[in-house]
């Protein structure tokens, strides 16, 4: 299906509503989540109120992943339009952003997250999602949309300490701490700390994860502030990469309980410290700056064995395996500057920033090599659990085989300096018209040494990437907005794995995005979004007949969005998300009429909450993802889903709150996701988690 933007257009001009409950209020009233974070330094970077922004996105404080017993990224993505999960190798978050899978694209606080892991939520303020390529404000990458989380920080004039122990029917369980102490009348420090110990409903699962995060906050003067954060994390866990597809391209449900796995190889391992400081000063009533800095040390290895062909006749799988260690550094240097002023009558909010990066990344890989093949494939009987472990095993032919992880694959070592400058101005031509323009330039220096070839590549990448908008305001509490932005991705990838082949010589992919929607504040507290889009990506390939000349693909993407979120009335709270997708894979003869991977044709989502009296309520959620393909080739199917989640809250005393989290309440069997064909994630049969959440 494709959505005509000019049509979309003129209907949401003729159906904007002519007044509404609080048009009239001259007054606006904060919400909490109705701005971005403002004053932190947060996805838009500038304090916007969201129904000015010209872009979709959402938000998910820290109350709601509270109230919906949200323990990672992947759950926030179910109930969030326009996006979907991906297996991620069940080592990584990974991201669907309208249709644009990514492992990078992930921030702290406005700077570059791009280490491949699972997130913890223990110290986040809130998460915003913003969809449509935007390198404006994040440079590279981007290209399908950001995640965003901001942290919490030390809070001057307050003592608090709020705790939280959680428990689920598997065995996993956690505690979180979260305590902030006012020092002088000018510092505070605050400490957030976790431990979760891992469980699931798949064999061999467990893991444990450690996260402390102290925050210091100084207010040197009555214009500046200096915020200062260490992270130390540590996470361990099983990794499953789920279970193969049959002849007709499905998952195979017999097999839903089997992990095509090494009880003992397969795991995850990831130890990182993360610094930031931020310091921001008010130079007068209208201008104000932001200088941050942000340095991650992160030692990472995998280890995996995982099903890469199954045979249901024979009943016989091949494993496939590697296993993988990434030291990186990451250092970001920026700094903004933000000022309102009028000139003859029109008003500006004007951004002007930069910023610097500097990326060191090692990257090895080792292959296994199986005694009875030579290489790193081995076919075994499918059976609970398979005949592999610790090293060695009984292949399918009934022999004694064993293994070991001695070749290698690859060993990269990576240097990247990036430099940017960008410039946006947020012009109010009038009361109702709002125009917002901006460009970025970046220069992208890679140099990579294989040591596996023993060669050295470089490239430099210089791009600009502009970012326009229009919002009419025919009330105040009323956006009606269209909206065009790039991003690009250079050919390294987004882990910087090499520029091997012609990737040296061929320029980045880029994207664009066009976009027009509706943002209406129905009531105080209630808000309507929607929007219609264009995603178009452009990929210089080599050309077949002649090397010497390219070839452009050009590939697009269409969707409409649509979410509302807030109270119905004083005692109930409501979220609901639609989106539509469509898309064309486009090879260098054209429209192939396949559609690319992981892209459901409809998404579904609500929550809804109700307090029945003063200390207890309930909540009840669902979600539905429609039928997509696992690969382009369109020959494996991930079947549509529907989920349904319950919840209850009781409050104990005024300090102490007790709630039940129920997932999955129809106990369907379901598969949310995968990597590829044969590595079908199994999603949790009905289970519970208890949590007690309290202050003292």
């Amino acid at each position: 299906m494709r959505f005509p933007l000019s049509t979309i257009a003129t209907a949401l001009v003729l159906s904007t509503p002519v007044s509404a409950s609080n048009a009239d209020d001259p007054e606006r009233i904060l919400i909490e989540g109705r701005y971005l974070s403002i004053n932190e330094s947060n996805s838009v970077k500038t304090p916007t109120p969201i129904i000015d922004v010209p872009q979709s996105l959402s938000i998910m404080t820290a109350d709601d992943i509270t109230e919906r017993g949200i323990t990672s990224i992947g759950e926030i993505i179910d109930y969030t339009p326009g996006v979907n999960t991906s297996q991620g190798e069940g080592h990584r978050d990974s991201v669907v952003f309208r249709g644009v899978r990514s492992t990078a694209d992930f921030y702290l606080d406005g700077n570059r997250d791009d280490v491949q892991y699972y997130r913890s939520l223990y110290n986040i303020q809130q998460v915003e999602i913003l969809r449509g390529p935007n390198a404006l404000l994040f440079g590279r990458g981007g290209t399908g949309g950001i995640l965003n989380r901001v942290s919490k920080k030390a809070q001057l004039d307050e003592a608090f300490t709020g705790y939280k122990t959680t428990l689920n029917t598997f065995g996993g369980y956690g505690a979180e701490i979260d305590t902030n102490t006012a020092m002088t009348n000018y510092s505070a420090l605050r400490v957030n700390a976790m431990v979760e110990s891992l469980d699931n409903h798949r064999d061999f699962y467990d893991g444990e994860r450690l996260g402390f995060n102290p925050t210091a906050r100084v207010e040197v003067n009555d214009n500046t502030v200096v915020d200062v954060s260490y992270e130390y994390i540590n996470h361990e866990r099983f990794i499953d990469r789920g279970i193969p597809t049959g002849q007709d391209g499905r998952p195979v449900e017999a097999l839903e309980d089997v992990v095509f796995g090494d009880p003992k190889n397969n795991y995850h391992e990831l130890e990182a410290h993360v610094f930031r400081f931020n310091v921001e000063h008010q130079f007068n009533a209208f201008t104000k700056g932001n200088v941050n800095a942000f340095y991650g040390d992160y030692d990472k290895v995998y280890s995996n064995f995982y099903a890469s062909d199954y045979d249901a006749q024979t009943n016989v799988v091949e494993l496939d395996g590697y296993i993988d260690e990434t030291v990186r550094d990451n250092l970001i240097l920026s700094g903004n500057l933000v000022s309102e002023f009028s000139t003859a009558g029109i008003g500006h909010m004007v951004i002007v920033g930069t910023e610097v990066i500097q990326t060191k990344s090692d990257q090895f890989r080792l292959n296994p090599v199986f005694s009875s093949t030579g290489n790193d494939r081995e076919t075994f009987l499918v059976q609970r659990p398979i005949a592999l472990n610790g090293l060695s095993g009984t292949n399918a032919a009934g022999d004694t085989i064993t293994t070991a992880f001695t070749a290698l694959n690859d060993d990269t070592r990576v240097k990247l300096d990036v430099a940017s400058f960008f410039v946006q101005d947020e012009i109010e031509i009038s009361e109702q018209l709002d125009v917002v323009i901006g460009a970025r330039f970046d220069r992208f220096d890679i140099e990579v040494f294989n040591a596996k070839a023993d060669e050295t590549r470089k490239r430099t990448d210089e791009e600009i990437s502009p970012r326009a908008g229009l919002i009419y305001k025919p009330q105040e509490n009323i956006s009606i907005y269209a909206s065009y932005s790039e991003s690009f991705l250079p050919r390294s990838g987004e882990q910087y794995t090499d520029i091997n082949g012609n990737d040296d010589q061929l320029d980045p992919d880029t994207y664009n995005n066009q976009e027009i929607g509706i943002k209406w504040d129905l009531a105080q507290g209630l808000s309507l979004t929607a929007a219609v889009f264009e995603n178009e990506q452009r990929s210089p390939q080599v050309a077949d007949d002649n090397p010497e000349t390219l070839d452009v693909i050009t590939s697009e993407i269409n969707g409409f969005e649509f979410q509302i979120t807030g109270q119905l009335n004083e005692d109930w709270k409501i979220t609901a998300n639609y989106s539509k997708l469509d898309g064309e894979i486009v090879a260098r003869t054209g429209p192939t009429g396949r559609s690319p991977r992981e892209l459901p044709d409809n998404t579904f989502s609500v929550w809804s909450t109700y307090q029945l009296s003063d200390a207890f309520g309930v909540g009840l959620g669902a979600t539905y993802q429609d039928e997509s393909f696992i690969d382009n080739g369109n020959t494996a199917v991930l079947p549509s889903y529907t989920r349904i989640d319950a919840s209850a809250y009781y409050d104990i005393r005024d300090d102490l709150s007790v709630q039940v989290n129920i997932e999955n309440l129809t106990d369907e069997l379901y598969f949310p996701n995968a990597h590829a064909t044969h590595q079908v994630t199994v999603a949790p049969p009905i289970n519970a988690m208890v949590t007690l959440v309290g202050t003292f």
